[in-house]
């Protein structure tokens, strides 16, 4: 399901037959198909790595990462990163929230981040600070 900004996004598309090699920003989203190496640095970019695209990368940061294809090189992902049944991805991987389906070859580390509390440290008491540092979860009791 799509999310309600991805379809404001301008898509740029890298086909099967493009081979890039070197550092590359962007700020909407971005499908590779093809071959890359280098580096990504997209902090609010969304990034889809198709099912025979290769990236061999120093590293990814983007908000969003979905994995079809092939990924070697660490990855950050602000918002989640999703891989998909048949890729294979030898990564650590730093997100807010990780996806891993079935039939997957992963070699790495993942650690999950959480959004920093939006709390002024110097303005409020030690209690309030604690409290706003509590994970908050989405379990159903």
């Amino acid at each position: 399901m799509a999310e309600k900004n991805e379809s404001k996004k301008n898509i740029t598309v890298f086909g099967k037959e493009t081979e890039f090699e070197g550092n590359l920003e962007f700020t909407d989203r971005l499908v590779i198909t093809g071959k890359f190496t280098g580096k990504i640095n997209a902090p609010k970019g969304d990034l889809e790595i198709a099912k025979n695209a290769v990236c061999n990368v120093e590293s990814i940061e983007t908000s969003s990462i979905v994995i079809s294809g092939t990924v070697k090189g660490d990855m950050k992902a602000s918002e989640r990163v999703e891989i998909c049944s048949g890729s294979f991805v030898d990564s650590n991987i730093e997100t807010a929230r990780f996806r891993i389906a079935n039939n997957v070859e992963y070699n790495g580390q993942v650690s999950m981040i959480d959004k920093e509390p939006e709390v002024d440290l110097f303005s409020v008491a030690s209690s309030e600070f604690k409290q706003s540092m509590l994970i908050h979860s989405d379990v159903v009791k």
